[in-house]
């Protein structure tokens, strides 16, 4: 037998090339190019079709344009994140590290649609019988849910066809295959045909697809990015295994607003809405500490209060800078800002910062709170009970404003905080109850100001 010939597909966007090389031509990603059969050139149906249906030219100011119907599922806080509820023909692409808790949400999701409508789920990773002994340590019915075991993406198409179900969640796309392929389920060539003939299913039948997504050791998505730019909507699961809580965040939504995030505590019944998300941010401490310094970001519409906390120690010759839930090379460029502008040194000094809660923040309002927390673990001296701070810090050592930040005050006040540092942009021009503000401008107004609230 002859060797079946081979080519090189980039797993970023999708592209080959006959031999390995260490870029990948299309996108210039570098070690990307992964070993894969070449496709037969034959026949192949319905393959190249648009993902939606065709329609004639229009005049844009003549288009009607309504506001898509959207249907609640159930659960608050996964409405939150795609908008409103699910729109009839979307295709939404989930994704996150095993055992984060995607198939228990969409089975909470699925039970709680099952009433409304025809849902279907299709597990390829396993059987029917795995999924109802979840469903019955979930305290879940069941009694409306059609569950199909499969991986074949023809046999799938035709159950759809036959169930014709308005809600399907496919568990997960990377371990379906087509009849039309030779590769493997999982490659690159599989994954992006399969998810282009769902999402042509999903338009054409007006039913709701929601795509299961493997992720990289990096975090992000496997396979193609062109799949996130196939579907309406892409989620990312994030959290950490060893704690109870997960946050559900938008990266795309066609029909709604993006880094929405949800948040959910996982219990013995499943995961439960969080109705008051900042109090899990926020570490109950008896007194004031050194070193911690709470900051009001804004996830998508709503404004969260998460503790920011700074370590300082001595750290000899080499010394350290390490970030949990901030981006590390921003510490450093701050610490060079401080040393600068504000004349605190960190030198010699092993610099730690966490967010509290596992949250990733990746917002500049965050700069000030870091700064703060800073000089205060490395004085020694606590911030005051109530404080809290937003605002950029840009390199010249201007505090810049942060958007939204009347509604950052008044979460503060409606959650008991007294003193707040904000940037003079920021300054309310009618005070807020309760809550004393503290306009600056520079990075040394800030650390004076600190100096002069500090205990």
């Amino acid at each position: 037998m002859s060797r079946a010939k081979t080519i090189y597909t980039c797993s970023e966007c999708g592209g080959t090339a006959p031999r390995w090389l260490g870029q990948c031509p299309a996108c210039k990603a570098w070690n990307t190019l992964e070993e894969t059969v070449a496709e037969a050139a034959g026949p192949a149906k319905n393959r190249f079709q648009a993902l939606a249906a065709s329609q004639p030219v229009a005049t844009l100011s003549e288009i009607e344009a309504a506001e898509v119907a959207r249907t609640p599922t159930g659960l608050e806080e996964l409405d939150r994140v795609l908008g409103g509820g699910i729109v009839e023909g979307g295709v939404v692409l989930i994704g996150g590290d095993p055992g984060i808790g995607k198939s228990t949400l969409l089975l909470q999701a699925l039970d709680a649609l099952s009433s409304r409508m025809k849902v279907l789920y299709v597990t390829g990773e396993e059987s029917t019988a795995q999924v109802a002994m979840r469903s019955h340590r979930l305290g879940l019915a069941g009694t409306r849910v059609r569950v199909l075991a499969e991986v074949g993406l023809e046999k799938i198409q035709a159950t759809i066809a036959a169930e014709q179900p308005a809600f399907c969640v496919i568990d997960s796309i990377q371990t379906l295959y087509s009849d039309q392929l030779s590769s493997a389920p999982g490659s690159v060539a599989q994954v992006r045909e399969c998810a282009a003939q769902l999402t042509r299913t999903a338009k054409s039948g007006g039913c709701t697809m929601v795509l299961v997504g493997h992720v990289t050791k990096e975090g992000a998505l496997a396979g193609p990015r062109v799949l996130e730019h196939i579907v309406d909507t892409v989620l990312y699961f994030e959290g950490d295994t060893h704690s109870s809580f997960r946050l559900v965040r938008a990266i795309k939504n066609r029909f709604g607003a993006v880094n929405e995030i949800g948040v959910f505590a996982m219990t013995e019944k499943g995961l439960k809405g969080v109705a008051n998300p900042s109090a899990i941010f926020l570490s109950t401490h008896a007194q004031p500490v050194p070193g911690s310094c709470v900051l009001v970001t804004l996830e998508g519409t709503r404004p969260l209060l998460v503790e920011i906390q700074a370590l300082v120690d001595a750290g000899g010759p080499s010394p350290r800078r390490l970030s949990v839930g901030l981006e590390r090379d921003r510490l450093a460029m701050l610490l060079a800002v401080l040393h600068r502008h504000a004349g605190v040194a960190c030198m010699d000094q092993d610099v730690f910062v966490n967010a509290v809660g596992g949250v990733r923040i990746s917002e500049p309002a965050a700069d000030l709170a870091v700064l703060l927390a800073i000089q205060s673990s490395l004085r020694g001296r606590a911030l005051p009970r109530g404080f809290i701070a937003f605002g950029e810090v840009g390199l010249a050592g201007e505090v810049r404003p942060a958007p939204r930040g009347q509604e950052r005050l008044k979460e503060a006040a409606k959650l008991g905080f007294s003193v707040a540092v904000v940037p003079q942009a920021n300054a309310p021009k009618k005070p807020i109850e309760g809550l004393r503000i503290v306009p600056v401008e520079r990075i040394e107004q800030a650390i004076d100001a600190l100096r002069e609230l500090a205990t």
